[in-house]
């Protein structure tokens, strides 16, 4: 019966609400501190070590394989629920793309998102995850993957927004605020230098301190700054130690350096191996449940290993969290009905419809509804009738339907605006000589071509230590950067057949194309649409919407525009340059710039101009420029902010980094004045010796315009002095 019982109050749901009905409404951070401080007089050893882990043992990890394996989604998960003291559970729920518990609203990927370099637009993304996540029971959303991505070849590019730093910070804090502001607490991982998956358990990345604070840092100080509550460790190593056991990283730089007041966790079931040097580290919470923390952490505090103050430390901070937004649900708690609802499903399809980025077009595009009355459209590919949502790793997505491309398109088309005259006709392309002869008859071809879960995501399987022959049965990092040699020969083929093929990618970062890149008339990188995917495509292809999105990655023209990339490394050399800033370095061209993409409008940009040519460490340098839409469609536009020290004092340095973007939405014959605003803080560099960020005094580039390329830009100079003037 007693065990019985257990499994039953581990499965059953706790009513997070229900916990506040014993805490004022709300309370000041004053009231706060005094609350935490009266509870820790009240717990005792073994009720403050259970706020530093995942509650139900080792059952835990039988509900949660339940829920992942058979059902194929996840389950509310707790940490630190004490009734007596009326202190609620951590109710953890990941998703980049949305809430992984039930079957919620499928948003794009991350990734994907990242393309539409919309803050409104992700702010809104947040709102509506973290509103689904509170109906759902959670109170702690784990899905702000804000890792850099190095190499395209990353399994879990998807989770993540883009390549630069800058944007990585500014669609990090969109989705922040939308989530805290439905009262659910945000956690953003993985800390830190998190980008290889095969090896993600044993690898040890040696990086340098400048590199580590201006290259792989900035966005999680981003998010410090803003406000994040939490911080999730990553599984590798840096220079030599885990990163759950690091204290130059959880103490030196988070806590000291940045003024962290939030807690940390552990990233689940081996992100951490042992019990003492985390604890002293400032490892606050192991999850999904204690098995190095729990009676192990509290032996080593009775043996005097770990000092009970450590432990008061740990508590105070994940009891501040809890207790501040317990004190904010001051607001009805959604219903669940608002899960997947319809306002939630059109969000999804406006966030896709914001993020497919057009890369080629010689016209084909958009569809002309008069040139398709009573003809014909050929579908082709097997990935335009799949529910291609991306990875099936922790962040899963279970909607309770999926848009295809193919259907997507059957519904746009069938709508009273085409009549009843468009057939549409699918092939899967297995034979490519069918599809073949289907192209040469058609009016218009679409052909779907990329990846799924099978071909990228996380790698359920990956092995805790090196072994001779490593293999992964699904998922994980890309063996290629290419598509497969049948998918290619499939293009060619089709694309000679007929002229006017139009090519839509998937995949979770950038895909080469350089054996095949000339033949389409139209490239379009869709990425994982979401659930409402299908639809927002078609509209895409209809022109019902003007594509807008920007690549958040660089798409090179051959390997050599990468770093170094062994997805079964032991060991890796993270250095300074990757993306835009390695193409820059090397003085070539990628194939598409970071911050590219093409519209069916036409814009063009004046000289930009700033407010003053001098200014000092303390002031806010004005960028403007005017943009005109001088084409014949309404449309958006990405104005993006490049800065960078025309004679470095400091290597290695960047010949420019973004540092500020702004999308911007005009009618045709439409102007507007764009101003970005770059505090001058944002120029200054890492001094290791110091542990300080510098400015030095010098001349500085600005360069305004429409992607990374030099083509796409105007350059200005700016004068800094380190000190005010007169």
């Amino acid at each position: 019966m007693r065990w019985w019982q257990t499994v039953k109050t581990l499965f059953a749901r706790t009513d997070i609400e229900s916990y506040a009905a014993h805490w004022p409404q709300p309370m000041n951070a004053q009231q706060i501190d005094h609350a935490v401080e009266t509870l820790l007089e009240k717990m005792s050893l073994t009720e403050k070590i259970a706020q530093m882990s995942g509650d139900g043992g080792n059952l835990a990890l039988l509900k949660l394989g339940f829920f992942v394996f058979l059902l194929k989604r996840f389950p509310n998960m707790y940490a630190g629920k004490n009734d007596l003291l009326h202190i609620p559970p951590l109710s953890f729920t990941d998703g980049p793309r949305g809430v992984v518990i039930g079957n919620a609203t499928c948003f794009p990927a991350a990734m994907t998102r990242g393309a539409s370099f919309d803050i409104a637009l992700e702010q809104r993304v947040g709102a509506a995850i973290g509103a689904e996540a509170r109906a759902s029971g959670a109170n702690y959303f784990a899905g702000l993957c804000v890792n850099l991505l190095r190499h395209p070849a990353w399994g879990r590019a998807q989770e993540t927004y883009g390549e630069d730093p800058h944007h990585l910070g500014a669609m990090g804090v969109a989705m922040m605020r939308g989530v805290q502001s439905q009262r659910v607490m945000v956690c953003a991982k993985h800390f830190a230098v998190n980008s290889i998956e095969n090896s993600r358990f044993y690898l040890n990345v040696h990086i340098d301190e400048k590199t580590l604070h201006e290259v792989y840092l900035p966005h999680f100080k981003t998010l410090v700054d803003a406000g994040v509550d939490s911080l999730m460790s990553a599984y590798n190593q840096v220079n030599g130690e885990y990163c759950g056991h690091d204290k130059i990283l959880l103490n030196d730089i988070l806590r000291k350096q940045w003024q962290f007041d939030g807690f940390v966790s552990s990233d689940w079931l081996w992100g951490i191996y042992e019990t003492v040097k985390p604890a002293r580290a400032g490892m606050d919470i192991e999850m999904p449940r204690g098995h190095f923390y729990g009676r192990r952490l509290a032996k080593a505090v009775q043996q005097g290993d770990v000092s009970e103050d450590v432990i008061n430390t740990s508590v105070r901070r994940i009891l501040r969290k809890k207790l501040h937004w317990l004190s904010q649900l001051n607001t009805a708690k959604p219903p669940r009905t608002i899960i997947a609802c319809h306002q939630h499903r059109q969000l999804a399809q406006e966030s896709a419809e914001q993020s497919i980025v057009l890369l080629q077009n010689n016209g084909v595009l958009p569809w002309c509804k008069q040139k398709l009355n009573g003809k014909t459209i050929a579908v082709i590919g097997e990935l335009a009738n799949l529910p291609n949502l991306g990875d099936c790793g922790s962040s899963r997505v279970s909607p309770p339907h999926s848009t295809t491309i193919l259907a997507g398109l059957q519904q746009q088309t069938s709508t009273q605006a085409y009549g009843e005259h468009i057939k549409i006709i699918y092939c899967n392309g297995k034979n490519i000589d069918e599809a073949e002869r289907i192209a040469s008859t058609a009016t218009a071809v679409l052909l779907v071509a990329g990846y799924h879960a099978e071909d990228e995501g996380e790698n359920l399987t990956s092995n805790r230590k090196p072994v001779a022959n490593p293999k992964v049965p699904r998922g994980g990092d890309r063996t290629s950067l290419h598509l497969n040699a049948r998918q290619q020969q499939l293009i060619r083929r089709v694309c000679t057949a007929n002229r006017d093929t139009v090519v839509a990618l998937i995949s979770g970062s950038a895909l080469m194309m350089n054996n095949w890149q000339e033949e389409p008339a139209a490239i379009l990188h869709a990425g994982y649409l979401g659930m409402e995917g299908g639809n927002a495509l078609a509209r895409i292809l209809l022109g019902e919407v003007n594509p807008s999105g920007k690549l958040p990655f660089t798409i090179p023209a051959h390997e050599n525009q990468l770093p170094a990339f062994d997805c079964w490394a032991s060991t890796a050399h993270y250095d300074y340059f990757h993306g835009y800033t390695l193409c820059d370095k090397q003085q070539q061209a990628p194939a598409f710039a970071f911050g590219f993409g093409l519209s069916y409008t036409q814009f063009h940009c004046d000289a930009p101009r700033t407010d003053k040519s001098l200014y000092t460490m303390q002031d806010t340098i004005t960028a403007s420029i005017v943009l005109r839409n001088i084409g014949a469609h309404s449309g958006s536009e990405v104005l993006q902010c490049y800065i960078g020290e025309e004679n470095p004092v400091t290597e290695p340095t960047a010949i420019k980094k973004l540092m500020a973007f702004e999308k911007v939405f005009l009618s045709p014959k439409e102007e507007k004045t764009v101003s970005l605003y770059i505090p001058a803080q944002k120029f200054s560099r890492y001094d290791a010796d110091k542990q300080q960020w510098i400015i030095h005094a010098g001349q500085y580039n600005l360069w305004l315009g429409t992607s990374s390329r030099l083509d796409d830009l105007q350059q200005l100079t700016i004068q800094i002095k380190t000190h005010a003037m007169p």
